[in-house]
């Protein structure tokens, strides 16, 4: 009788239909599947990486260009607006300047007592909507002399005064804001040439008058003395008693 080794006889599972080759590359395949695995990996994750930054320095640009447009759009609206305030104040110069002549005319049926009536409610309307415009009226007696806003129509000298000064307003002035639809007409005044010079020079002769009529004085008072003292010497009256 023969004695049977265990083991050594067995023969690996096979399925039905495969010969025992093909079970050999099946086991295998999977050891180099597992080895090409994170190459794979690393490669995919390095192009995912460089996706990411294209996106992003594209997104950097793109929020660049909205901020700069919105910057610009910003700007273009404050322009528009400067120009449009601009364009208002003109055009309500212009409408202004062209009723300054009833403005005046109004002005001087007032002073003449002639403003009664209709005529006075009309003219108050008047006056109401061009303040309500930003009309404004300046000029007044006794004020200096400005040229940006006063024109000088008149001109005299006088002795009350120190500087150039508006003795009287011929015609008011009217500004809007800052802009000046049409200066103040007035009649100036200016101190006299030598006005400043004459009160010195009068100061200065005034003290030697004085003392020259101290020194008159003082003169007369030791002449009538000695003519005194020979009047009695020749009378004889102080040598006989």
């Amino acid at each position: 009788m023969t004695e049977e080794t265990p083991g050594f006889d067995e023969k690996p599972d096979v399925p039905s239909g495969a010969t025992p080759d093909d079970a050999e590359p099946k086991a295998a395949a999977p050891s180099s599947e597992e080895g090409a695995a994170p190459a794979g990996d690393a490669s995919e994750n390095a192009g995912l990486v460089a996706q990411l930054d294209q996106v992003r320095t594209a997104l950097n640009e793109r929020t660049a260009d909205l901020q700069r447009l919105q910057a610009e759009y910003q700007n273009y609206r404050r322009r528009v607006e400067r120009d449009r305030v601009a364009v208002k104040e003109v055009a309500v110069a212009n409408l202004l300047s062209e009723l300054l002549p009833v403005v005046d005319d109004i002005g001087r049926a007032r002073e003449h007592g002639e403003l009664v009536g209709g005529f006075k409610s009309v003219a108050e309307s008047l006056e109401t909507v061009i303040a309500k415009m930003g009309l404004q009226q300046f000029g007044k007696e006794g004020e200096p002399f400005d040229p940006t806003i006063h024109e000088a129509l008149m001109h005299s000298y006088a002795p009350d005064v120190t500087e150039t000064t508006c003795v009287a307003i011929l015609q008011p002035g009217y500004r809007i804001g800052e802009r000046t639809i049409r200066p103040a007409r007035v009649a100036v005044a200016e101190p006299q040439p030598g006005a400043q010079t004459a009160k010195p020079a009068e100061e200065n002769t005034g003290a030697p008058a004085d003392s020259a009529e101290n020194d008159g004085t003082a003169g007369n008072g030791g002449n009538a003395g000695n003519a005194g003292t020979a009047g009695n010497k020749e009378s004889g009256g102080p040598d006989e008693g």
